[in-house]
């Protein structure tokens, strides 16, 4: 948009020089005006820049004033590079070169119906000059294409490079986990069974508690090592969840349901939303005895997302051990998202709910 700016306001300099004539400065007047509003209607509009019929409407303006400004080396014309911008970024590249293409064509008859000098034009300096700007939006939709393309295959390529290695970090926690505190845990639960028959009955109940909160700690780190093995998923956030919604219904009676869709989000910022939704739906598969769990998935300028169960709701004071819920702060905070976890509707059941703005997602490690 600074580049339109600038190009506006050469042109209406250029239309103000003593041979333009009124006709001239009220014409630039027109352009600089058009420029400043395409400006400010960018600016507060996101649809505005991702619309390929805006794009389509902007470089047909663009080339009116280049025909109401009677000739092909008009003042406007690099103000009619700057309607490539957007469309020769915002495509892929075939689509984006068919845009460049097409914008060629329609400047190559906006000046034949301006009419061309074809005397003056067999002169070689002439002949260049026509030449090149026919060639010049050509040459700036393949850059722009290009550059945007490579840009794109580079962050494909940061993000992949992103998920490994925190896929080779999780493993490497994992093993640690079933290697030394998952032995440990399992060691304790057969000392306190073997010794459980030789005790008192008042002892015998306490040691009952032990072996519960035992079994109850085995499964927990059985679950968080197969959350920490699993490879962050590929899929978009939504397709993701809504596998992990399957797999948890297969074992279950619980109904789990998963409405809408996530914008496009860094791997590593995605897998920390991902293992929030995916928290929270284990905790109330195996802790809140939801008959139906709902997550819902909002995209836009922010990502929304929320689990709402029909539960038992959240023990106050949590459980000692219960690490799921500090888990899911954690990871909230990493990646600058706002994390509430309230009761539900009526005060029956738990809703948790992760706000992300997906500017600072996209911008975050």
């Amino acid at each position: 948009m600074v580049a339109r700016g600038a190009t506006a306001a050469t042109a209406f300099v250029l239309l103000l020089l003593p041979e333009g004539g009124s006709r001239s400065v009220t014409l630039g007047v027109v352009g600089l005006g058009y420029a400043v509003a395409t400006i400010a209607l960018v600016a507060g509009a996101r649809t505005v820049r991702t619309s390929p019929l805006a794009w389509t409407a902007d470089a047909v303006v663009t080339l009116v004033l280049i025909g109401m400004s009677a000739s092909w080396r008009s003042p406007f014309y690099l103000l009619a590079l700057t309607a490539l911008v957007l469309p020769t970024t915002g495509l892929p590249m075939p689509r984006a070169l068919a845009f460049g293409g097409v914008f060629t064509v329609g400047f190559v008859a906006a000046s034949a119906l301006i009419g061309i000098d074809w005397t003056a034009l067999v002169s070689t300096p002439v002949l260049q000059s026509y030449v090149s700007h026919i060639a010049i939006p050509l040459l700036i939709s393949f850059s722009l294409a290009y550059s945007s393309d490579l840009l794109r295959r580079l962050r494909r390529e940061r993000d992949r490079a992103e998920r490994l290695a925190i896929e080779a970090e999780r493993r490497r926690i994992a093993w640690e986990l079933h290697d030394s505190a998952k032995q440990r845990v399992h060691a304790a639960h057969l000392i306190v069974s073997s010794v459980e028959p030789h005790v008192g009955s008042e002892a015998r109940q306490g040691l009952a508690q032990v072996l519960r909160e035992l079994q109850a700690a085995d499964a927990d780190m059985e679950t968080s090592l197969t959350e920490l093995t699993a490879s962050i998923p590929e899929r978009s956030l939504g397709t993701a969840l809504r596998a992990r919604a399957r797999e948890l219904s297969a074992t279950s009676d619980t109904a789990v349901e998963v409405v809408g869709e996530a914008p496009d989000l860094p791997a590593p910022v995605a897998a920390h939303v991902y293992r929030i939704a995916s928290e929270a739906l284990t905790n109330a598969m195996r802790h809140a005895r939801a008959s139906r769990i709902e997550v819902r998935i909002a995209g836009g300028d922010a990502l929304q997302l929320s689990v709402i169960d029909d539960g038992v709701g959240i023990a106050h004071p949590l459980r000692p051990g219960a690490h799921g819920l500090r888990s899911m702060r954690s990871r909230a905070e990493t990646i600058g998202a706002e994390l509430e976890i309230t009761p539900g509707k009526a005060g029956g059941g738990t809703r948790v709910a992760l706000e992300l703005a997906v500017a600072m997602g996209r911008g975050r490690p």
